[in-house]
């Protein structure tokens, strides 16, 4: 299969990267990664680590792909809550593919409309529950879990929360 995973151009999170997309690609599926940025450009995580960018937002179709996983990081907000973000999401659900999203990711598929009258999880802290506002303004049943997975909508709620993400990812795609 091939999987597409959503990168901020900067500050997107390492681990919610590399733990999902090595349980992914061990089992065998391809790797590709969108950003705000130009094909070819990298991509910078908090930590520093770089990551190619196969695609811009502008040229993602999701039709390309059989999964599509946004990542968090605290460039995730500033970079990809945005109009492509939303129809890349948009379109992703329409035509019956799993969408995933980690950390604080989830707040950007809220706010794309595709999470009202679902369970699903995101970051938060004991200083900011603003996120799970986030979720609950836009309809959404806010699940205090680590992942939550809700008709072909996986959610995760941070790094801790990446290699059950990963796993979970991986069931959805033997479900195809």
């Amino acid at each position: 299969m091939k999987i597409l995973f959503v990168l901020a151009k900067n500050g997107f999170k390492g681990i919610e990267f590399l733990n999902p997309s090595n349980i992914l690609k061990a089992a065998g599926h391809k790797i590709f990664v969108a950003s705000n940025a130009e094909t070819g450009e990298m991509a910078r995580g908090a930590e520093g680590m770089e990551v190619k960018i196969d695609y811009s937002l502008e040229e993602t179709n999701p039709e390309n792909f059989d999964m599509i996983v946004f990542v968090g990081g605290l460039g995730a907000l500033e970079n990809l809550d945005n109009e492509e973000s939303y129809r890349i999401i948009r379109e992703t659900l329409a035509i019956g593919k799993p969408l995933g999203a980690i950390c604080i990711a989830p707040v950007i598929l809220a706010k794309a409309g595709i999470l009202k009258n679902k369970k699903a999880t995101v970051w938060s802290s004991p200083m900011d529950k603003n996120p799970i506002e986030i979720l609950r303004k836009n309809g959404v049943d806010y699940q205090n879990q680590a992942v939550v997975a809700d008709g072909n909508i996986i959610t995760a709620n941070g790094p801790q929360a990446s290699e059950e993400f990963g796993k979970t990812l991986l069931e959805f795609c033997g479900q195809r």
